[in-house]
């Protein structure tokens, strides 16, 4: 096994170790775990729940699935996902345990308790066996991987023959002025909208440059693909500012 503690990776715009990053995306997830849910209407005008219907459209959950739900943190995917396959069976991964605690004071969290599962873990490292699950969802989670190939790998790795994968992500603009807009928007606007609703500014202006850190679009669907994924292709949302990515263990 190679010695990656002096290798380095990026914390927002930061460089730091790679066996310091886990615990600085930690610290900045405990810090805003109370408030998570409220934040993420904020951010984006409450279009992130449009984002995560549209996941859940071209994802089209069926009956008795098994999903796999990685940096799930309050459970928002695995809720929808449920709700409309009727019945299946949902885990919720996630590396941080108040985010996993804050989903089950959800109301749904009593009302679907048979079909959950809350799972403490690392998507690098999936404490789960080859071949478990039909679908694999990370929802605004994979740019705070350490290493991003590695957390695809480990999906290819735990779903079934046939199993699908479904990435939503912040992502890049296509068009160079709304990107610069979009930019002022967010290094402006949302680390002080963190400041006010959940008095954390630190832990919102590493969100927003973690945004900006993450592959483009094209660059991460070669990602998926090296991962061993087939019929690999993604959508544009909102004009770019996220992307859902989809691919397929055949």
């Amino acid at each position: 096994m190679s010695d990656t503690s002096q290798n380095t990776t990026h914390f927002g715009f930061e460089t730091v170790r790679e066996d310091e990053k886990v615990g600085r995306v930690q610290g900045v997830f405990n810090s805003v775990a109370s408030k998570y849910d409220i934040m993420n209407d904020v951010m984006s005008v409450g279009i992130h729940r449009v984002w995560k219907d549209a996941m859940m459209d071209w994802l089209a959950p069926r009956p008795g699935q098994r999903l796999l739900d990685v940096a799930g943190g309050t459970g928002d995917i695995s809720y929808r996902f449920l709700k409309r396959a009727g019945h299946g069976h949902a885990t919720v991964l996630d590396i941080t345990t108040p985010m996993l605690e804050a989903g089950r004071t959800r109301a749904e969290a009593d009302q679907m308790s048979d079909s959950l599962d809350w799972v403490t873990g690392d998507a690098m490292a999936l404490p789960f066996k080859d071949n478990t699950f039909d679908v694999y969802t990370i929802s605004f989670g994979i740019r705070n991987v350490t290493r991003p190939q590695e957390a695809l790998n480990e999906a290819y790795r735990v779903l079934k023959p046939g199993g699908r994968l479904m990435v939503l992500e912040f992502s890049q603009l296509p068009n160079p002025a709304l990107q610069k807009a979009y930019d002022l928007y967010s290094f402006n606007v949302i680390p002080r909208m963190g400041q006010l609703i959940a008095d954390d500014y630190d832990s919102y202006q590493y969100l927003v440059e973690s945004i900006r850190n993450f592959p483009d679009q094209d660059t991460f669907l070669s990602m998926v693909r090296k991962a061993g994924f087939e019929n690999a292709k993604y959508r544009n949302l909102s004009l770019g500012i996220a992307a859902l990515h989809s691919g397929w263990k055949i």
